[in-house]
């Protein structure tokens, strides 16, 4: 069962981390991050949005630790706008069998607080990110973060690289998005039929019947199924659509390749072959990395994690073999060429 740490973020606000597989042991603490620094929950509690945990249980071998031994470093799981940390859950069991492993519901997501207007800023991000960091003891850290959470991990390793061991990037790009995106995403929030009468309508609707989908997707109708509380009406988003908006526009006009290129640790990107970050692009970002791995996953999108786990984990496995204790083992300078092409 999930149990949350409450951290305190930017400006005085509640954020809850997720730790999903059981603690270290005492004789562990030193390796794996040192002792709490937040207050622990009972337990009870889970990621969902009825209070019950809402990860599904571990997929089939998420628990184990298959490919995984010994200690390593304490890792940070970020997921991306609109998500969530229960939608880590599987890969931070995995993640587990070595790791001390905490996913944190950032500002306005899950069970954190939602921040007053205007506090939606890139820095504010960073420095919730910074401040878990900190309070759960867990630096240096490898980060992980999807989508927004991947921009919110590189500005941070690139910001305090003393906390960050090493980073994974999954399909974020670095490049402008621009203005007119935005409108794009405005129009689809207003297209969403909320309130949703049932969970099964959300999948469905998410899952096969958004038009803004080019092919049916089962697991994004999952992934968004996750994002629903119920309410006295029907089934709603637990996240102000109007936050999402605020909060993307504070990324999407700009480039962030200098951000990027300022990042020392070793770093792998991986991306979805149908996913929104483009082979080219992605290639590009390795090599402007210092230390910089490239990884793609068959017949995955933008979700990479959700659409096709298992491929995710065979993906990361080798980089995350090659963080030796002493901060060696993977190699500077990213040659581009796949790290794996998502077989399991």
């Amino acid at each position: 069962m999930a149990r949350r740490i409450d951290v305190i973020g930017a400006g005085g606000l509640r954020l809850a981390a997720w730790e999903f597989g059981d603690p270290p042991k005492p004789d562990d603490s030193d390796r794996s991050g040192g002792p709490d620094g937040g207050h622990r929950g009972d337990g009870a509690e889970g990621a969902g949005g009825s209070g019950e945990p809402a990860d599904g249980g571990d997929e089939p071998g998420a628990s184990g630790g298959a490919g995984l031994s010994g200690r390593g470093p304490g890792v940070l799981l970020l997921h991306g706008l609109m998500g969530r940390a229960s939608h880590w859950a599987p890969t931070a069991r995995w993640l587990s069998a070595r790791h001390r492993a905490v996913a944190l519901d950032q500002r306005g997501h899950g069970r954190s607080d939602k921040p007053p207007q205007g506090a939606h800023t890139r820095e504010v991000y960073v420095e919730d990110a910074e401040a878990a960091l900190e309070q759960l003891g867990l630096g240096p850290a490898v980060l992980v973060g999807h989508a927004m959470g991947a921009l919110t991990a590189w500005q941070l390793a690139a910001k305090r690289p003393d906390l960050v061991r090493a980073l994974i990037i999954c399909d974020m790009r670095a490049s402008a998005l621009g203005g007119a995106s935005q409108h794009v995403w405005r129009e689809w929030f207003r297209a969403w039929p909320v309130p949703f009468a049932t969970l099964a309508d959300v999948r469905k609707w998410f899952g096969g019947d958004d038009p803004w989908m080019e092919h049916p997707n089962p697991a994004r109708g999952e992934f968004y199924a996750e994002v629903m509380a119920e309410s006295p009406d029907g089934w709603r988003p637990v996240f102000d659509p109007e936050h999402m908006l605020r909060t993307r526009e504070t990324w999407v006009h700009d480039a962030h390749w200098e951000e990027l290129a300022q990042v020392r640790c070793p770093t792998l990107v991986v991306r979805g072959l149908d996913g929104e970050l483009g082979r080219a692009e992605a290639q590009e970002m390795v090599r402007v990395l210092p230390r910089g791995r490239y990884a793609e996953v068959a017949d995955a999108g933008h979700l990479v994690h959700y659409d096709q786990p298992e491929a995710w984990r065979a993906a990361i496995l080798p980089f995350l073999d090659g963080l030796g204790e002493a901060g060696e083992g993977v190699e500077a300078g990213g040659t581009g060429v796949p790290e794996s092409t998502g077989a399991p």
